[in-house]
């Protein structure tokens, strides 16, 4: 275990150091192609670095928030586009949180135009509200059965194969959203932002468009969307329309997800 603790201090550590890389480049390199080939070889550090993780918790959780997240926010920083992108450019600090974890900045809504008084910065400052956060009552009760989940295992001997299964769907469901909410409210505590939800209950979904688009880890939907999905779209309306230009869209980024959640289960499987 030590030796596991000593390598995520090791790769976070140089995660940070590829960042502030990131962040100086693009001061001396436009966006586009070169942008992009000077970001490669970050890439496939963050592709590799994983791979020095064999904890199933710390691995699997290292591999989504850089070769995932972090890589696909680079691909669109590379072109100007995206979270880590800004005119005038975001600060160092602000860039390596968007970069690496997985959080998006809730915008406020836009206040009425005024030609006498210039536009606000991009990421500004401005009150919680409550209301869009859920009850300590919601969280502690998921901590409870996530709590119960772990210890169930003990017994999986004498449970059916499927039920084990369904339990450890749950378990991912838990432990991904008590996750990811602990770094939402460090960052809210360190930054002062306002983030979007990671999750949405996505066992009330109503249907599968409902699940993958609207409640279920709601950061790889919006990556997904600008890195995958838009690109894709634009490119297929010129052959087919743009009429028929979603289907291929929605079909490049099934797949891309699909290859994604297999690199974090062979990163997690070690």
């Amino acid at each position: 275990m030590e030796g596991e603790i000593r390598n995520g201090v090791v790769v976070w550590i140089t995660v940070l150091a590829s960042l502030c890389y990131c962040h100086t480049i693009a001061k001396f390199i436009p966006k586009g192609t070169t942008r992009l080939f000077s970001l490669l070889p970050i890439i496939f550090l963050f592709l590799s670095l994983p791979l020095k993780l064999t904890t199933i918790h710390l691995g699997s959780t290292t591999a989504f928030f850089i070769a995932w997240l972090a890589n696909f926010k680079l691909l669109l920083f590379a072109f100007g586009k995206g979270p880590l992108s800004s005119d005038p450019p975001i600060k160092l600090r602000r860039f390596i949180l968007f970069a690496c974890l997985p959080i998006k900045v809730q915008q406020p809504p836009a206040p009425t135009p005024n030609p006498k008084k210039p536009q606000e910065t991009k990421f500004q400052k401005y009150p919680s509200h409550q209301n869009s956060h859920k009850s300590p009552l919601n969280y502690g009760t998921k901590i409870l059965v996530f709590a119960l989940l772990v210890n169930v295992y003990k017994y999986k001997e004498f449970i059916h194969p499927k039920v084990i299964l369904v339990f450890y769907c749950l378990h991912i469901y838990f432990m991904l959203e008590l996750l990811l909410v602990i770094v939402a409210a460090s960052v809210r505590a360190v930054a002062r932002l306002e983030l979007e939800p990671q999750f949405d209950e996505p066992y009330l979904a109503t249907s599968l468009q409902d699940f993958w688009g609207r409640r279920w880890n709601l950061m790889v939907t919006g990556i997904l969307r600008p890195t995958v999905y838009d690109p894709v779209r634009s490119i297929s309306s010129r052959p087919i329309g743009k009429k028929w230009a979603p289907v291929p869209a929605i079909l490049a980024t099934f797949f891309v997800s699909g290859v994604m959640h297999e690199l974090i289960f062979y990163y997690a499987g070690g």
